[in-house]
Order: structure tokens, then C-alpha cells, then sequence
């Protein structure tokens, strides 16, 4: 039986508002109070995104419905990239590296952490199915370490860059380990990334929607993200000069964007970890930073061998060991399949030393 209700008008009516508000902020017009009001659309472009998300999440069941939340965001976040890279001259050489490594310490640690605290302060201990997370967490570290750490140690070209040969190796190394995590996800082993047997769901039994809601739904889904994705934009120079007003290093600048742009699945994320489902936390969360990486380094990598662009990919050795850290307390927190508070408080401190140390550096 499908569900008859429609889809509420503010969900309809928040992304538009947030897409009318951005011009004038691009253009310089209206000062701070178009810039707030932009600010506080975007927060409500993100609920309406989340919400979408859920209607077509609902539809077509776990995992499909976290995948699709993950590539729409994480293919809109590469065409920004691609934009902002063929736009910003030889200063964007690092734009692609900052970017991933702040998603990545986001997603691994902010939002993991944050869902294990909402959901184990609610549930005690709550389950999830091990070996879908030691899957995407194999993936992750492969991934991460050939395209963020292997460059500083490559000799062909000095520094953190691959040469276009390595660049382009790597970059298809990077798209075929993707692939094969969401055929194994969503194919070969897709109860591997289902909740285990026993695990209550409120949402479970409720009717599903209809066709149609379904596909306006998806459509206002991309409409919302991309609301989301070009407001950060516009809002970035109005980011870019608080940050220097503080005295704040600039890959600040870069953690603040990403964060807005993660906002739709940090919110939907933390909402199902809340609910007692945190299989669809770690599928949505793991499975964004994956496609994160596994997306974007083939695009980027192409740009750059095209346009002759340096891309410097190699983290310093701050940013590897918080890397390297943070791998290793995701594989010992999420390898026994239950989570408690404890594991959360863990991730959220390595996430507040991280943001400790961009600032204070």
C-alpha cells in the first residue's frame, strides 16, 4: 500500500528560497543581512535534502538508499572541484588533497563519533553488522594511503605529486576499488550492509511511498544539494576573511566548507543513529567517504593531466599521523559489531585535536 500524502511545501520551497538568495551574495549585494539569510536557508535547504533522502531511502530499501545520498552529494562536491581547479590557477594545486583529507576527518571522526554518542546515550549498545564495516573501512585505508601518503615517498617527481603516469595508475586503482565496493554492497554481498537480524527500526513497518513522491522526491533531493553546494561556494569569500580576521591558518577555510557540504548526510546520518539504525549511520558515513576519495581523485587526476595542472596530493606529517590514527581506532571500535558511548567520546576527541591543530597548528 503506498503512502498518499504529499510532499510538504517547505521542503519544496527551502531549496529554491537558498538558490534565489545565492546571486546576490555572489555579486557582493545586500551586505550581511542577505548573507545571513542565505545562512539560514542553507540550514533549511540541508533539512529539506535530508528529508528527500529518507522518502527515496525508504523506497528502495539499505543500502540503495544511503548510496544515493552519498554519490549525489559527493558528485555535485566533485563538479564544484572541477570548477573551482580549471578557475583558481596554480594556488588550487593542494585544493583536491585539503578537501578529501577534511571529508575524511569529518566523516571518520566527527560523524562516526557523533553517531555512536547519539545513538549509544539513547540505545546503550547498539549492533551493526561487522562485516560490512571491515569491508569499507579495508577500502577506506586503501584508498586513502595510495592516493594521500604514497606521493611523499614516490622519487619519480620530488614533493607529494605523482607523475602522469602514476597519477593516472592511481587514479584507476582509486575508481576500481569503488566500484567493487558498491558491487559487493550492493550486489555479491549486500546482507553484509543490512542491520542485523534483531535490531528494532521504527521506520520498518511503515508504508512506503508512492512511485511519483518517490521521483519528485529524488529530484528535489539533487535541487537541494546542489542549493547546499553553491551556497557554500558563495559563502566561502564572507568564510575566507573571518578566518583571516582570526588569524586562523587557511586550510581552516577548507574544513568549514566541507563541513556545510557533509551537513545533509551528517544530519541524516546522526537522525538514524538516533532511531537505533546504526548500520544506515556507518553505510551513509563509510560509503561518503569512499566516494569521496574513489570519485574524486579520478576526476581531479583527469583535470589535471589534461590541463597540465599540478596536483599535490602527499599530506605533511601532521595531517598523515592524524590519518594514521584515525584508521586504527575505526578498525579497533568497529570490529566486535556493538558500540557503546565510549567509542564515540574516542572519535570525537581525535576530531577535536584535529580541529585544534589546523587552528592552532
Amino acid at each position: 500500500m503506498n503512502r498518499s500524502v504529499s510532499i510538504p511545501l517547505w521542503s519544496i520551497a527551502a531549496p529554491v528560497v537558498c538558490l534565489l538568495l545565492i546571486a546576490p551574495v555572489a555579486l557582493d549585494f545586500g551586505g550581511t543581512v542577505v548573507m545571513s539569510l542565505l545562512g539560514a536557508a542553507l540550514i533549511s535547504a540541508v533539512i529539506s535534502a535530508v528529508h528527500h533522502a529518507e522518502v527515496v531511502a525508504h523506497k528502495v530499501g539499505e543500502p540503495f538508499g544511503t548510496i544515493i545520498l552519498a554519490l549525489a552529494v559527493t558528485l555535485i562536491e566533485v563538479a564544484l572541484m572541477v570548477t573551482l581547479m580549471l578557475s583558481g590557477g596554480p594556488e588550487a594545486s593542494t585544493l583536491a588533497r585539503d578537501t578529501v583529507f577534511a571529508t575524511i576527518m569529518i566523516i571518520l571522526n566527527g560523524l562516526v563519533g557523533l553517531c555512536l554518542l547519539v545513538g549509544g546515550r539513547h540505545h546503550g549498545v547498539q549492533s551493526f553488522s561487522l562485516q560490512g564495516a571491515s569491508t569499507a573501512l579495508v577500502t577506506l585505508a586503501a584508498i586513502s594511503v595510495l592516493t594521500l601518503v604514497l606521493p611523499n615517498y614516490t622519487t619519480t617527481i620530488p614533493g607529494p605529486y605523482y607523475s602522469p603516469a602514476q597519477l593516472s595508475f592511481v587514479a584507476i586503482v582509486s575508481l576500481i576499488l569503488y566500484v567493487t565496493f558498491i558491487f559487493v554492497q550492493t550486489v555479491r554481498h549486500r546482507d553484509y550492509f543490512l542491520p542485523p537480524n534483531g535490531t528494532p527500526d521504527e521506520d520498518a513497518h511503515a508504508p512506503p511511498p508512492s512511485n511519483r513522491v518517490t521521483i519528485l522526491s529524488g529530484v528535489l533531493l539533487l535541487v537541494a544539494l546542489t542549493a547546499v553546494v553553491l551556497a557554500a561556494k558563495a559563502l566561502a569569500p564572507a568564510v575566507e576573511t573571518a578566518v583571516r580576521a582570526a588569524k586562523a591558518p587557511p586550510a581552516v577555510v577548507g574544513i568549514i566548507i566541507a563541513a556545510i557540504i557533509l551537513l545533509p548526510e551528517g544530519v541524516a546520518a546522526v537522525r538514524a543513529a538516533r532511531k537505533n539504525r546504526l548500520q544506515t549511520s556507518l553505510n551513509l558515513t563509510l560509503g561518503s567517504a569512499l566516494a569521496s576519495i574513489g570519485l574524486t581523485i579520478p576526476a581531479v587526476a583527469v583535470i589535471s593531466i589534461t590541463f597540465d595542472l599540478a596536483l599535490s596530493l602527499g599530506l605533511a606529517a601532521k595531517e598523515t599521523v592524524l590519518l594514521f590514527l584515525s584508521l586504527f581506532v575505526a578498525s579497533l571500535s568497529l570490529n566486535t559489531g556493538r558500540t557503546t558511548v565510549l567509542q564515540g567520546v574516542v572519535h570525537l576527541v581525535i576530531f577535536a585535536v584535529y580541529l585544534f591543530v589546523a587552528v592552532v597548528p
